[in-house]
């Protein structure tokens, strides 16, 4: 089976919610790497964000000589040690002097670590998740899934945590009440597959607190976003073929399940950390301009 040569499109829809909102300062953590510059450009171009550079200095300047972009009116943190410059950023975000921040060349733990420091109040009540709104054309609608970057093995007060996040995002969108499918390999309940149990418990749960969606788990994935198969399966519930968010069952599904929508379909994966006080765009280092531009705007449309 080939990768595909589809172009990532970074979708309108996305972009013009996220416009709407107005421009926002963001914190640009490690921002010394030619992609997280493109991006930013990108970003600024279309007037969503107003952005504090933290890093190297000299590699800032560089990259963006590089990219022609003049970028002598932003701010620059000089901060060389990479490492560093995640507990500068946080600290702007703790401090209200940024709304969102963005990731630049630096691994993700090393900045989440500085966001959970206890210290700088970013989380509140909330568990934080990673969502990723997926679209493979300019005006798709999207499809969004968690948590498959941030919690490896949540356990269902996690996910009760994971669906929340996620719902609010749907909104936010305007899918006023999203229709959730809660993944498994099965639509059946069985004891020898745990993640079933989870999903009928975490169903009933949603219920019983009568959380604003449609809501069903147990349900394998053709049977979640194809009508077509749940109807050859005899399945009758709101969310059976027409699933809004796909909740999986461990960090290994989702980002398998993402990965192969960017790499056999060329399918635009925006991500962004929810639940706390600002949203944080979490980009591979592989992503390109377009996915890292999607991810700001998500991140500003999760504000």
């Amino acid at each position: 089976m080939k990768l595909t040569n589809k172009k990532i499109i970074c979708p309108n829809n996305l972009i013009t919610k996220a416009k709407n909102k107005g421009t926002k300062k963001a914190a640009i953590v490690n921002a010394g790497n030619a992609l997280a510059i493109h991006s930013v450009q990108k970003a600024v171009e279309l007037k969503l964000i107003d952005p504090i550079f933290i890093g190297d200095e000299n590699k800032i300047i560089e990259h963006a000589k590089k990219a022609n972009w003049d970028i002598s009116s932003f701010s620059i943190i000089h901060e060389p040690d990479e490492n560093s410059t995640a507990l500068v950023a946080a600290k702007l975000a703790s401090e209200g002097k940024v709304q969102i921040l963005i990731k630049g060349h630096i691994h993700t733990d090393i900045l989440m670590k500085a966001v959970l420091k206890r210290d700088l109040e970013l989380i509140g009540k909330k568990r934080l998740s990673h969502i990723w709104h997926m679209t493979s054309e300019e005006n798709d609608a999207p499809l969004i899934i968690t948590d498959g970057a941030l919690n490896v093995l949540p356990k269902i007060e996690t996910k009760m945590h994971i669906l929340k996040n996620a719902i609010a995002f749907a909104n936010s969108i305007d899918i006023a009440k999203p229709k959730v499918a809660i993944l498994s390999a099965t639509e059946e309940i069985l004891e020898s597959m745990p993640s079933s149990m989870e999903a009928n418990q975490i169903t009933l749960k949603a219920k019983a607190e009568n959380i604003n969606a449609e809501i069903f788990g147990p349900l394998a994935f053709d049977n979640a976003i194809s009508e077509k198969a749940a109807e050859i399966k005899g399945i009758k519930n709101a969310v059976a073929g027409k699933a809004d968010i796909l909740l999986v069952p461990n960090i290994e599904t989702g980002n398998a399940l993402v990965k192969m929508l960017i790499y056999f379909m060329g399918a635009c994966a925006a991500g962004v950390v929810v639940g706390g006080k600002v949203p944080v765009v979490i980009t591979s280092r592989a992503d390109d301009v377009e996915a890292r531009l999607a991810s700001i705007a998500a991140a500003i449309v999760a504000l």
